[in-house]
């Protein structure tokens, strides 16, 4: 069974533009990448959690902020790497400038015996849809399509 994964798709309207809120992850191997390398917050579900409560704590583990409010089921995303994805949109205002992540430990650099940790996301920003659509992985690129198809009137 593919492990699975729940997120969140931000998004606020702000100056007459639509923009999706996207994080960075953090760690050595993301450092230098930015094209089709952001993400929606998400994270693995732990056993027997609830799939919208797991979206919301892994947004507050990533950036620190709870979120609350009407949540729209957006669907369920299968990822190149087998991962299957579950997404609702929600309408909020996060402080990109003032998240605060978790962090995870890793062996770096490689072979050298010493452990250290990185921030899990490194940073945050919001991206109208068509910027968001070359920031995001290409494995969620479909989210984005998901959510602007549920604009079209």
């Amino acid at each position: 069974m593919p492990k699975r994964s729940a997120g969140l798709l931000i998004f606020r309207q702000t100056a007459g533009y639509l923009e999706v809120f996207l994080v960075h992850p953090g760690g050595p191997f993301w450092a230098q990448k930015d094209e089709g390398a952001w993400s929606i917050p998400k994270g693995l579900m732990e056993q027997g959690e609830d799939a919208l409560e797991a979206a919301k704590r892994e947004v507050f583990e990533e950036v620190g902020s709870k979120i609350e409010g009407n949540f729209i089921w957006l669907g369920e995303y299968r990822q190149p790497g087998g991962k299957v994805v579950l997404v609702w949109s929600i309408e909020a205002d996060i402080d990109a400038e003032a998240i605060v992540s978790n962090t995870f430990q890793i062996e770096w650099p490689p072979r050298s015996g010493k452990m250290r940790a990185f921030p899990e996301v490194d940073r945050a920003g919001w991206f109208r849809l068509d910027e968001a659509e070359h920031k995001i992985l290409k494995g969620q690129q479909q989210v984005l399509l998901a959510f602007a198809t549920r604009l079209q009137p």
